[in-house]
């Protein structure tokens, strides 16, 4: 079975359905994630929506705008003997590695859930560094 989304008809279906429902007045939706606005671009989806419907980029989740060089940082630093702790998305965030291929090659990264994982973490680690890797508001 070929996947909906590569299948032309069921696009156009579905572009067309949109467009029936025609309000009164504008709608403006606005997302906040860079992979969706790369498949929006990527796949020329607001060309298949109706005048009156815009989609706007919003800031972005963490994950995609966080800047290569803070991750390589964060890696850095496991390398260098800390224990790098970050959210399970964060760490497969692709910069020169990921901090999970660096995990593989030996580095000291670690998966938490919340802070309190961190501390706990450095709490049980009292001659080490412990860091805690976070950028901006988290999504998990």
């Amino acid at each position: 079975m070929k996947p909906v989304f590569q299948d032309p008809r069921a696009v156009k279906a579905v572009a067309s359905r949109i467009a029936s429902i025609a309000p009164p007045h504008r709608v403006t939706l606005m997302h906040v994630c860079g992979t969706h606005e790369n498949a929006i671009c990527r796949y020329g989806l607001r060309d298949l929506l109706p005048p009156w419907l815009r989609l706007v980029a919003g800031p972005g989740c963490p994950v995609c705008v966080c800047p290569a060089k803070e991750i390589d940082l964060a890696i850095r630093a496991a390398r260098a003997g800390a224990i790098v702790t970050t959210f399970g998305d964060v760490a497969k965030v692709p910069a020169r590695t990921t901090l999970m291929e660096a995990r593989a090659e030996g580095a000291d990264t670690r998966v938490v859930y919340s802070v309190a994982d961190a501390v706990r973490v450095a709490e049980q680690n009292p001659g080490r560094e412990v860091v805690f890797f976070a950028v901006g508001f988290e999504t998990t």
